[in-house]
Formats: structure tokens, sequence, C-alpha cells
């Protein structure tokens, strides 16, 4: 049974631990306020994006694009996988590296990797890969970092280095849930719609659509790219308050059984002395 002294100090080391959760509780809850904002912002606009592309390609039909073309025969698939930089926030990391593996095992053709965020880039290096562009999520404006991403793809993906393009990331369902997203990017296949009996309108581009679209589908990828960052980062956080809540929480209840056992061991050390004493007094009377 441990000591009165060691329960203490189990106790108090308890309480530090628990001042530290607390205050990432906090910190956590803060930023999530500002990074949802921020990703409720950008959500629409890359959602709105992506159905007038389809819309844009149902309209015109056949577009000289190579992001509407297949990718090379017998390349690898490129997959970019997307994390944050910091773990404490449960399994929200794991189970987006989980996923991006699971992708891997099932891809014909092997897989090219591309890592955003340090614990993404730790997975792939344990992988003994290196992926073929690593960035910390958090390196310098991430709009910027979108942008070179995007262009380091299109240029493996038009040159004939891989096959697609795609995005594993985690998708905010709400603070209580996160999920891993799997998304293929590239090439871009145009929706089948069923056929109404209702004309299609007639739409005109100026200069041209291939013009149009050679315009659109590079910010297509790249805000798509970026509005993925921002939502891993409002996931993130959101699985950092629920963890550091829940560690408070045991922290806590930890906290509570200890303080009972230290009361028992005080107790019963009290209940010791007290007998060694009458029975020492027992002892010079007899």
């Amino acid at each position: 049974m441990p000591s009165v002294r060691d329960l203490r100090d189990r106790i108090k080391s308890l309480k530090n631990t628990q001042q530290i959760t607390k205050a990432m509780k906090q910190v956590a809850a803060a930023k999530i306020r500002r990074a949802e904002i921020v990703q409720k912002q950008a959500r629409p606009y890359a959602e709105t994006l992506g159905a007038m592309l389809h819309d844009l390609i149902d309209a015109v039909g056949t577009v000289d694009h190579p992001f509407m073309k297949p990718g090379a025969a017998g390349t690898p698939k490129g997959v970019l996988l997307m994390t944050a930089d910091k773990g404490l926030a449960g399994a929200f990391n794991s189970n987006v590296i989980r996923e991006a593996e699971r992708y891997a095992r099932g891809s014909d053709g092997g897989v090219l990797w591309y890592a955003v965020g340090n614990k993404a880039r730790g997975a792939v290096r344990r992988m003994h890969v290196e992926p073929g562009f690593s960035e910390a999520l958090s390196a310098g404006e991430k709009l910027a970092l979108a942008q070179d991403v995007a262009a380091k793809l299109s240029d493996d993906f038009t040159s004939g280095k891989i096959s697609e393009i795609v995005l594993i990331s985690s998708k905010l369902v709400s603070v209580m849930v996160q999920r891993p997203l799997v998304r293929t990017l590239v090439p871009i296949v145009a929706e089948k719609k069923e056929a109404s009996g209702s004309p299609r309108a007639e739409v005109e581009f100026a200069p041209s659509p291939e013009a149009v679209l050679t315009r659109l589908l590079p910010k297509y990828l790249e805000f798509t790219i970026y509005s993925a960052m921002l939502e891993t980062d409002a996931a993130f956080y959101s699985a950092q308050l629920i963890a550091m809540t829940n560690a408070t929480d045991n922290a806590g209840k930890l906290l509570d059984e200890l303080t009972l056992a230290m009361n028992k061991a005080r107790q019963a050390a009290i209940t010791k002395e007290m007998l060694e004493i009458v029975g020492g007094a027992e002892a010079q009377t007899g």
C-alpha cells in the first residue's frame, strides 16, 4: 500500500496536470470559435465553386484541359494526407492516418504521398517513404500554402508522375464528431444527371469555354485544398476541446479517489501509532 507521502506527491502532480489540461481546454475553446467562423465562411464558396464547375462542364460537354482527362496509366495515385501539427486531441490524427493507410492498401499501382501537417509527415516517414511534398499546416499563410501544394500536385499530374489527386482530411461534422474524408479532386468527372423534360438554357462563354475553365479549374483545386486546411484546423480544436475536457474530468475523479486513499492511509498510520503508544504504556505498567 502506498504511503501518505507517496499519495500526497501523486495528488500534487495530478493537480498540476489538471491545471494544464484545463488551460489547454480554454485555449482550444477560444481558438475553435475563430476557426469555425473562418471555416464556415470558406465552405460555402468551395462547395458552390465545385457545383458551378460541374454544371459548367455538363453544359459544355468535352473540354480540352488536363484536369478533365484521365491520368497516365500505370502511375501511382497522388494522395494528399492532411493532419494537424500537434497531438493531444484524442484519436483525431490517428483516424485520418488510419484511413489513408486503408486507402493505400486498396489502391492499385501504388501511392505517392504528399503531406500537410507534422503528424502526416511523420506518418509517411514511418512508412519508410519520403513524401513528394511536406509542410507544416501552420507554416505561414494558409492560402499561400494551398497555392504551393496545388501547384506541386498540378505539375506532377500534368507531367504524368501521378494518375490522380486524392485528398484525405478531416471533415467537421459537429464539435463532438470529426470524420476522415476521402475525395478525388482530379481528374474531374462530369456528374451524370437524369434527363429532364425542360430544355437546357443556352450558355455563351467569352472568349471560349476552354478559356473559362482553364482559369477556374486551378482555382478550384487551390480553394478546395485551402478549405480543407481551414476545416482541419476547426476539427482539430474541436477534438482537442473534447479530449482536454475528458482529461480534466478524469483527473478530478482520480483526485477524489487518491484523496480518499490518502485519508485512509493517514488514519491507518494514526491508529497504528496510537496502538503502539497504548501497547508500550501497558508494557511499562505490567
